[in-house]
């Protein structure tokens, strides 16, 4: 939004430590700290980037939150899907303008916002949701964040193996958040168009395995591939370049898998031979010298001996002669 800032919108503070605050502006308000205070008044017109004093002279950047930062902050009903993971989301789903894609759980709205932007004002997000209060913490957080809840979004209130056969849809993408995906994979497969895309986000290396081979035991889709995916910042600043201390790293895994067309046969995998199978040939590629691993000599090893042996004696170790 190329605009200025106007009463009832969200602005993102940024103060001289970096600390962030989120407001909502209203006409009359002013936000207040504990060294000075800003008139909401100071910001609403001025445009997006804005740096505005406070009555201390402290300077703050003024900018509209962007999605990842309205998802970190917002109201959680249950555990969102950080920013990391819903773009590797909608990359590994493929999902589109104009796509029909079928979500489950709805959480707290943080990935549907995500899938609502993909997808455009031509497609259609169906949200399955079991819990009532988590649907409506969703409707909240999307409503908040684009201003109304899209005509293009519905959020289904029930199970999803039962729900979503009864709204006979035919989906591009399915994307499941679940605790036991594989529970679904009937009605997912019967709604999945062929060639359509099927996600599983899945907190556990267990929910990983079972969902896999749930997938493979179908028939139905192509081999599912797995990843997890880790950031790690850098700090940069002139030559100080390093990484940073911390990262975000296991949040989930991902699974994608492909729906086959309606009587088609995946071809068996090529797997490796068993050890039983190997020629002598084979054997010679695996040896450490093949593999490029250095072998160091006898000479070599008696003296790196002698020489650990005498900073032995030296540190008192008192080391007989063997």
């Amino acid at each position: 939004m190329n605009a200025p800032f106007r009463a009832g919108e969200r602005v993102q503070l940024t103060g001289p430590r970096g600390r962030l605050n989120t407001i909502t502006l209203e006409v009359g308000k002013s936000f207040q700290t504990h060294r000075g205070s800003i008139d909401h008044d100071t910001l609403i017109g001025q445009p997006d980037g804005s740096v505005v004093a406070a009555t201390n002279g402290d300077i703050y950047l003024a900018l509209r939150p962007l999605l990842s930062d309205f998802v970190m902050s917002m109201p959680r009903g249950a555990a969102i899907i950080y920013p990391k993971d819903a773009a590797q989301i909608l990359g590994q789903a493929d999902i589109f303008p104009g796509a029909t894609v079928v979500e489950a759980g709805v959480g707290s709205g943080a990935l549907s916002l995500w899938l609502l932007r993909a997808i455009g004002p031509q497609g259609r997000l169906i949200s399955f949701e079991r819990r009532a209060e988590f649907a409506d913490i969703a409707r909240a957080n999307v409503g908040t964040f684009l201003g109304e809840v899209p005509q293009n979004w519905e959020v289904a209130l029930g199970d999803l193996s039962v729900a979503l056969p009864a709204h006979g849809i035919r989906a591009d993408r399915v994307v499941l958040d679940m605790l036991a995906p594989w529970e679904c994979l009937p009605a997912v497969s019967d709604a999945l168009v062929p060639g359509g895309v099927l996600l599983c986000y899945v907190a556990t290396a267990t929910q990983l395995s079972r969902v896999a081979e749930a997938i493979r035991g179908t028939g139905l889709y192509t081999q599912p591939d797995s990843s997890e995916t880790m950031v790690r910042g850098w700090h940069v600043e002139g030559l100080a370049v390093r990484p940073d201390h911390r990262m975000v790293g296991h949040t989930g895994f991902l699974l994608t898998a492909r729906r086959l067309a309606p009587g088609a046969v995946l071809p068996a995998p090529v797997r490796r031979a068993s050890k039983a199978e190997y020629d002598d040939e084979d054997v010679e590629a695996w040896t450490p010298g093949a593999l490029g691993e250095h072998v160091k000599s006898d000479k070599r090893m008696r003296r790196v001996a002698r020489d650990s042996r005498a900073q032995a004696d030296q540190a008192g170790a008192g080391l007989d002669d063997k």
